[in-house]
């Protein structure tokens, strides 16, 4: 059985929920650990799905100016999901991220690792989170660590998994899709 937009469509929609992000990250124990109180997890990070960083790079200098303002420039990233941690008492953000990639119908390990690299050449720079509207409020200054997560199917090719094993990148195996929700998302997209 093959990959289908449905499984992807499912996965995202399931990981931009608070509570299923955190029971992502009990799959990859490190990265819980990341977050800042587990008596209060779902205050204790944002979740943004398809998410976009406004990148600053500073504009070419002239003759006619000594110092150069910054350029802004809105981006989307390749990944499919930020998690963005945050202190659930003084609803500050704090510097770890974790950005999820999962695995997309007829995506071969070369797009799948090409779309963390774009993300890491795009985040190698000073940028900041286009935040969701109930968390505006706080400095989303870029972090101080980003880490990746990728999200991998059962049936997803033996060599995409080989190939994240290889380059030294997380990855949790997802063993199925909730039942009924494939057939839910065919009959909306009818």
């Amino acid at each position: 059985m093959s990959i289908k937009s449905s499984h992807y469509e499912q996965l995202l929609c399931e990981y931009s929920d608070r509570l299923s992000a955190i029971s992502l990250l009990k799959q990859h124990r490190s990265y819980l650990e990341m977050i800042p109180s587990l008596r209060r997890p779902e205050e204790s990070l944002i979740t943004i799905p398809l998410p976009v960083v406004k990148v600053r790079q500073p504009k070419p200098l002239n003759e006619s100016r000594l110092t150069s303002p910054n350029i802004q420039e809105a981006i989307q990233l390749p990944c499919d999901l930020a998690i963005i941690m945050c202190d659930p008492e003084w609803k500050i953000k704090l510097g770890s991220e974790i950005l999820i990639f999962i695995h997309r119908p007829h995506e071969d390990f070369s797009h799948l690792l090409s779309r963390w690299r774009q993300t890491q050449i795009h985040l190698d720079k000073d940028y900041e989170w286009l935040m969701p509207q109930t968390e505006a409020h706080m400095l989303s200054e870029g972090g101080e660590k980003v880490y990746p997560l990728f999200v991998v199917f059962e049936n997803t090719l033996d060599r995409i998994k080989k190939g994240l094993k290889g380059a030294d990148l997380p990855y949790i195996v997802q063993n199925s899709i909730p039942e009924g929700s494939e057939e839910m998302l065919e009959s909306i997209s009818e």
